[in-house]
């Protein structure tokens, strides 16, 4: 059994959870509230020049060039090509970037950039790949669960799907599992149920970022 397969087994359950949070569901069928994926989307535009400085801290510890060569690329894919399309969708609404210099983080947008930016910061190469998995893999697997649905009536849920569904992020998730793979190899136990843990958490946190976009949450002081 690869390590990305003894992976999916632990993660399984909670993206199931995910699938049918009424946000993703909402999505596919375009009966979400366009004020919730608006908070979602300026959310996540927060989030991921946050994940962007944590891809480029791996990339950093990188000890294999080909390694260092490729998630220096995702950091730079992440914040001109995934950025680009969260920008259009702000810019649907009128805002801008000045606009996103003004906005505060939610709760669940510290608590998610906080945990991966601290291991970016003080943990080896695989912990940091792991911190960063569940958020490259499980937007993969939702947006294939989504595209496989009818065509959703909302335009804007459409480039989403399309974008997380789609052949080229397919193949930047794909990328990173062969790496997750490779230096599985070499772990020990302990290190392999480190990796686990941050895998585990994070994927919460996914699930957590879903809610807060279908809540609308913003800090309660």
């Amino acid at each position: 059994m690869n390590f990305t397969d003894e992976l999916w087994l632990k993660l399984e359950p909670i993206f199931q959870r995910i699938i049918v949070h009424p946000f993703v569901t909402g999505l596919a069928d375009g009966s979400l509230d366009e004020a919730a994926f608006r908070h979602y989307v300026i959310q996540d535009a927060l989030y991921l020049k946050e994940f962007g400085r944590a891809l480029a801290l791996l990339a950093g510890q990188a000890e294999s060039s080909q390694d260092l060569l490729l998630f220096a690329e995702h950091a730079r894919m992440n914040t001109f090509v995934e950025l680009s399309v969260l920008h259009l969708f702000l810019s649907h609404w009128g805002l801008d970037a000045d606009f996103l210099a003004t906005v505060e983080p939610a709760p669940a947008c510290v608590l998610y950039t906080s945990y991966f930016l601290k291991v970016a910061h003080s943990r080896p190469f695989h912990e940091i790949l792991g911190a960063l998995l569940s958020c490259y893999w499980l937007y993969w697997k939702v947006g294939q669960v989504l595209l496989a649905k009818p065509k959703s009536y909302n335009p804007l849920y459409c480039k989403w799907i399309e974008t997380y569904g789609g052949e080229a992020y397919a193949r930047m998730v794909e990328e990173v599992l062969v790496v997750v793979n490779r230096i599985g190899e070499n772990l020990s136990l302990a290190e392999r149920e480190r990796v686990v843990g941050h895998v585990l958490i994070t994927a919460k946190m996914e699930y957590c970022f879903w809610d807060m976009g279908y809540q609308q949450a913003v800090w309660p002081l």
